[in-house]
């Protein structure tokens, strides 16, 4: 859901957009691993049109070439650990090289964005259909205290925090619903994997855009059926597994945080009568998927039994 509307400003400098997307996504809010931010650009420069991406990458520059924009915004960082050259000999200077030569600026917001209410996860959730959102893991009360409510924010939501928990508007088996999260994410070339009884039935799920195994036991403690995310690892889902925790649904890194895209470019327009776009472009690695020998034979097998 992205935040609310506000008034729209007049012309707009990228310092107008810096102002308002740090007012959704306080920098403070970010680890402190973290490197969020205007990365590259002036602040006041005119800008007239925003690209939004997952990844800062040498195709989603072009994109913003290709559309005229003057900033993009990215959800991870492109410098995230310590340089000491951005020098064209190599991927990320030719990156920013190319940012400096057309003038756009580049602007990250991550972790902050993540742990936002609305943020990353709660796009994911509704993408998914999740009503009665909560966090998966609330953020701990001591960095609430006394902090400004962010932009978007209302008298009654529940508090910020990694991931998000939600209730689906009908229960439905494990497959079913695997299939449904199939057909709602972004299509990639990966797909998405899945772990679980297939007759499970479903109703609370937990989601976590990007990297989610750190929130396996929040999954197990909020009591979910399922919990959707990215980036599992092989010990810690199968123990999570053999340990009775709710079944799981493993996608695309770039998949689960894509939908956000649309809320924040959304919010971006809104407040400023800017030109937005959203790159479609799948920034994970991985570009093909080919059923394992085993899969092919089995299929081959049941193939000829019918005969």
């Amino acid at each position: 859901m992205a935040p609310d509307r506000v008034d729209t400003i007049g012309a707009a400098v990228v310092g107008d957009v810096v102002s308002f997307l740090d007012g959704c996504y306080p920098p403070a809010w970010a680890a402190d691993w973290d490197r969020v931010g205007l990365v590259v650009g002036d602040p006041g420069a005119a800008v007239g049109h925003v690209h939004f991406v997952i990844d800062c990458v040498v195709e989603t520059v072009a994109e913003a070439i290709a559309n005229g924009a003057g900033m993009i915004v990215a959800h991870h960082p492109l410098l995230l650990r310590g340089v000491s050259s951005v020098a064209a000999t190599t991927y990320k200077g030719r990156i920013v090289r190319d940012l400096i030569k057309k003038d756009i600026a580049l602007f990250v917001a991550h972790t902050n964005a993540d742990h936002a209410n609305p943020g990353v996860s709660d796009s994911l959730a509704r993408r998914l259909g999740l009503g009665d959102l909560r966090p998966l893991r609330p953020a701990a009360p001591e960095s609430s205290a006394g902090e400004v409510p962010a932009a978007g924010a209302r008298a009654g939501r529940v508090d910020r925090g990694a991931g998000r928990i939600g209730r689906l508007p009908t229960p439905m088996t494990f497959a079913t619903f695997t299939a449904m999260a199939a057909a709602a994410l972004p299509s990639t070339a990966a797909g998405i994997r899945a772990a679980g009884d297939p007759d499970r039935p479903v109703v609370t799920v937990a989601v976590c855009g990007g990297a989610g195994d750190t929130y396996l036991d929040d999954a197990v403690r909020g009591g979910v059926d399922a919990y959707v995310t990215a980036d599992l690892r092989h010990h810690p889902a199968s123990e999570h597994l053999a340990g009775g925790g709710p079944a799981l649904i493993d996608a695309p890194h770039w998949a689960t945080e894509r939908p956000w895209l649309d809320d924040v470019a959304g919010a971006v327009r809104d407040r400023t009568g800017l030109a937005v776009t959203v790159s479609d472009l799948a920034t994970d690695p991985w570009t093909s998927h080919v059923p394992s020998a085993l899969t092919v034979s089995s299929d081959l097998t049941a193939k000829e039994q019918r005969l």
